[in-house]
């Protein structure tokens, strides 16, 4: 028998027991009821929107929708972030850098957001990083596509889970010495601010190396959004060349293409578009035939199949009703890339919602597979992203009614993207040295 003594203490050490699991269970439940409140950051307005920043949106719907219902496959199959339900707070990019700026500090300060995933305009990109370090905050850009803000300095907080565009540039030069096309003279017509600067000086580089001999026709540098494009479609009717590159985008390159076909502008040269796919569901047939065009990844029509791909693209259809292109996966390898950090982070940390240091950590240098294929966070101090990359031709389907990519060509990552020790116009203009290319 037990003495009375012995079951007075063994039924004190129970109720203890009992109580410290009642307390562990309700902690348990209040964590599962936590939210990880998330800022999103796209076009939701302006000649940006219809097709760009729409598809960007849509993206982060279908995966707060996905990841709260552990509908992703694996390693994205859990609850959440780590089990904690994703709360969005979408916001309109459009109105500029300095409203940008403004808007990220309402989302910390005022929203209270655990972390912001956003920006397609490289403008908006330079002028939000270093808020997002000032406040010491978690941030990822999806998308922007200038080296500068990797390049040209070190944020401890802020991050692109996408290469930027030397990538697209590199990519698209090899794609035109490979497929043996004559290029002796060359027409360019890109935006004004960071990312066509950016661009046009990349592309012509990459030109320097493997096309010494093109000469320049028009070099042009509309305005941002201008819209109308009668003007450069008059001088580079005037001056035609084997071709005219452009990393025009959003509506101001469906303008560009609708105006310029109109006229006839691209019967007698080949067109060289860096980010082209996403306005190939609105141009359909009037997308001319055989242009060479990228989707600044192996994204879309270009992307190559798998099991992760082909999830993405039937949910995605499913919801929205249409196939994703390039923003939306972009803003999908993002959110990966997020949630990995987070749930590593959480590990890391007993469970608990980890800090804005403790997230940056996990992301920084990490590798993960995405519907656009591997992303290795491998420059900028393991902040900026590398990936593969993917060109090809346009061909329309009159049967099935859609622009489909012909010819296609991938690259590696390290075919295209220069190494962690090198800016990526020094890397060029030294005729990329260290690049592994099959």
């Amino acid at each position: 028998m037990i003495s009375s003594k012995l079951i007075g203490k063994t039924r004190g050490g129970l109720v203890s027991m009992l109580a410290a699991a009642s307390l562990l269970t309700l902690a348990g439940a209040a964590q599962a009821q936590e939210t990880f409140k998330l800022g999103v950051v796209t076009f939701l307005s302006g000649p940006a929107a219809e097709s760009f920043g729409m598809p960007a949106a849509n993206a982060a719907k279908l995966m707060v929708e996905q990841f709260n219902k552990a509908a992703a496959p694996a390693p994205y199959n859990k609850v959440g972030f780590g089990g904690m339900k994703i709360e969005m707070v979408l916001v309109d990019e459009n109105g500029g850098g300095a409203k940008q700026v403004q808007e990220l500090r309402n989302l910390y300060q005022r929203e209270n957001v655990d972390a912001v995933i956003g920006y397609v305009g490289s403008g908006d990109c330079l002028a939000v990083a270093p808020v997002a370090d000032e406040l010491k905050k978690f941030l990822v850009l999806f998308d922007c596509g200038s080296p500068r803000i990797f390049e040209d300095a070190s944020p401890k907080y802020v991050f692109r889970t996408a290469s930027h565009a030397a990538m697209d540039n590199v990519s698209l030069v090899r794609y035109l010495k490979s497929h043996n096309v004559k290029v002796n003279t060359m027409n360019l017509i890109n935006q004004d601010y960071a990312w066509g600067q950016d661009s046009r000086g990349d592309f012509l580089a990459s030109m320097a190396n493997v096309y010494p001999q093109a000469k320049m026709g028009a070099d042009l540098l509309p305005k941002f959004g201008a819209g109308q494009y009668g003007t450069e479609v008059s001088v580079l009717g005037g001056k035609q060349a084997d071709i005219t590159y452009s990393s025009l985008w959003g509506g101001d390159l469906q303008g560009f293409l609708l105006q310029g076909a109109a006229r006839g502008l691209f019967k007698d040269t080949t067109l060289v578009l860096s980010a082209a796919d996403h306005v190939l569901p609105g141009l359909l047939d009037k997308m001319p035939d055989g242009s060479i065009i990228g989707a600044r990844g192996a994204y879309g029509i270009l992307s190559a199949k798998s099991p992760i791909n082909d999830w993405f693209q039937a949910s995605y259809q499913s919801m929205h009703k249409v196939l994703p292109v390039q923003a939306g996966y972009r803003m999908t390898q993002a959110f990966m890339g997020v949630k990995l950090a987070v749930e590593t982070a959480m590990a890391k940390n007993g469970g608990k919602k980890p800090s804005p240091e403790q997230i940056s950590d996990a992301l920084r240098n990490s590798t993960f597979e995405t519907p656009g294929g591997q992303i290795r966070m491998a420059l900028g101090d393991g902040h900026q992203a590398i990936q593969g990359t993917a060109i090809g031709r346009t061909k329309y389907d009159a049967a099935s009614k859609r622009v489909l990519a012909v010819d296609v060509q991938t690259f590696g990552a390290e075919c295209v993207n220069p190494p962690a020790n090198m800016k990526s116009m020094d890397w060029i203009k030294a005729g990329f040295p260290g690049a592994k290319c099959n």
